[in-house]
């Protein structure tokens, strides 16, 4: 079933989704100081084009909130309110509410994405 999932999701907006992750991990890339964010912006890339069978943890570092916060100040922000409209959209219907809950899922990881680790469901 996770399967099918991820191909509906990834042809019905996890592909542009994903998109705007990298283009994000390209601009911090510009910067040397900004390399390892825009690294980790290309590995939620993957998760956000193939969601299903996979969740997020989060860490309480206080290195990670800090972090954080620069996050969302400088590119955060714009990808949750997306991934926000985008689960409003989906959730329209009783079919995409699944695919609703994990544009949810990607709006709090885009807020939140440093101290977060992709583990296998």
């Amino acid at each position: 079933m996770k399967t099918i999932g991820n191909l509906l999701w990834f042809f019905l907006g996890g592909f542009w989704e994903g998109l705007t992750w990298w283009f994000f991990g390209l601009l911090w890339c510009l910067s040397i100081v900004g390399i390892p964010v825009g690294i980790q912006c290309f590995k939620f890339s993957t998760l956000v084009m193939w969601p299903f069978g996979k969740k997020i943890e989060y860490s309480t570092k206080t290195s990670s909130f800090l972090l954080n916060i620069l996050w969302i100040l400088l590119g955060g922000l714009p990808i949750a309110l997306t991934s926000l409209a985008i689960g409003l959209g989906w959730c329209a219907s009783i079919v995409g509410i699944p695919f609703g809950i994990q544009s949810f899922k990607f709006a709090k990881l885009a807020l939140m994405p440093f101290g977060a680790k992709i583990i296998k469901a």
